[in-house]
C-alpha cells in the first residue's frame, strides 16, 4: 500500500519548515500542522479535520522552553491527541524527531523527551523515532538566549547537523517500507548526526563573530545534565548515519 499523503506537526518550526520542504520536493501531499495553520496538537482544534485522509504523522513539534514539567505536559498532551485522532482518522504511523542520548537523561527538557519517546512507542499508532545530534541551527539560539555583547556557551562535544539533513532522514524513515513498525527491543534507535565533531562553544564563535558578540566557552554552565553533556553524552553511537555539511559549510550558505 502506497504512501501520498503525510500530516507534519510543528510544520513552521525550525525543523518542521525543512520536512514540509523535503516532502513537498518528492511529490507527497502535506497537510502542515501548526497554530498558524489553525490546527493545535495541544488543544486539538482543527486536529482531525487535518488528519482526514492521511497516511503517516511525522511529529516535530516541541516545546520552546527546558523547564520540565512544562515540556513534559506539552508532549504528554500533544502525543495522546495525535495518536487518538490519528487512529480514528486511520493513520497508519507517527514518526517522531528526539535527541541523542537522551535516554541517559536525568533533568530538565532531556527527561520531557524520554516520556515523549515511551508515550509514542505504547501508543495505539505503530511509531518510528529518530534520535538527532543538536542542529546548526541551535547554535543561533544558544546566543540568542543571551542578552549583550558577550555570551557564554558551553565547551560541550557534538556532531552539530543541519536541520535540512533531519529531515531528509525523517522522511526517509518515515517511507521506509522495510523499516520495523515498533523498534524491537533491544534494537538501536536510529540517529542521524553531522560530518564532524565539533565544539559547540567553537562553532558558536564562528557565529558570533559575525553578529559582532565575543563567545566564551564554560566548561560548567549550570545547566541540566552539563556533566553528562561535557563528557561526551550528546555524541552519537556507533550505529548513527552521519551525513550533511559541518557547521562552517552550512554557515557559508547562510545569508
Amino acid at each position: 500500500m502506497s504512501i501520498d499523503k503525510f500530516a507534519v506537526a510543528g510544520a513552521t518550526g525550525r525543523l518542521g519548515r525543512h520536512v514540509v520542504d523535503v516532502l513537498t520536493e518528492r511529490g507527497y501531499q502535506v497537510v502542515p500542522m501548526s497554530r498558524a495553520t489553525g490546527v493545535d496538537v495541544i488543544t486539538g482544534e482543527g486536529l482531525a479535520e487535518a488528519l482526514t485522509g492521511v497516511d503517516v504523522i511525522i511529529d516535530v513539534a516541541s516545546w520552546h522552553a527546558s523547564e520540565q514539567e512544562a515540556a513534559t505536559e506539552f508532549f504528554r498532551t500533544s502525543a495522546r491527541n495525535l495518536h487518538e485522532t490519528g487512529r480514528k482518522a486511520g493513520v497508519r504511523r507517527i514518526v517522531i524527531a528526539s535527541i541523542i542520548g537522551i535516554d541517559k537523561a536525568t533533568a530538565g527538557f532531556g527527561v520531557a523527551k524520554q516520556v515523549h519517546e515511551e508515550l509514542n512507542l505504547s501508543g495505539p499508532l505503530p511509531a518510528r523515532i529518530l534520535r538527532a545530534a543538536q542542529f546548526h541551527e541551535f547554535v543561533g539560539q544558544l546566543l540568542d538566549w543571551q542578552q549583550g555583547e558577550v555570551a557564554y556557551i558551553p565547551n560541550w562535544p557534538s556532531r552539530l547537523v543541519a536541520c535540512r539533513t533531519v529531515a531528509e532522514e525523517l522522511v526517509d524513515l518515515a517511507i521506509d517500507p522495510d523499516a520495523p513498525a515498533q523498534p524491537a527491543p533491544g534494537t538501536p534507535i536510529p540517529e542521524i548526526a553531522g560530518p564532524r565533531k565539533e565544539i559547540v562553544s567553537e562553532a558558536a564563535g564562528l557565529l558570533g563573530a559575525r553578529r559582532g558578540i565575543k563567545v566564551v566557552g564554560v566548561d560548567n554552565p549550570g545547566l541540566p545534565d552539563a556533566e553528562y553533556a561535557a563528557g561526551g553524552g550528546l555524541l552519537p553511537s556507533p550505529h548513527a548515519k552521519l551525513a550533511g555539511p559541518t557547521f562552517q559549510e552550512w554557515l557559508d550558505t547562510q545569508p
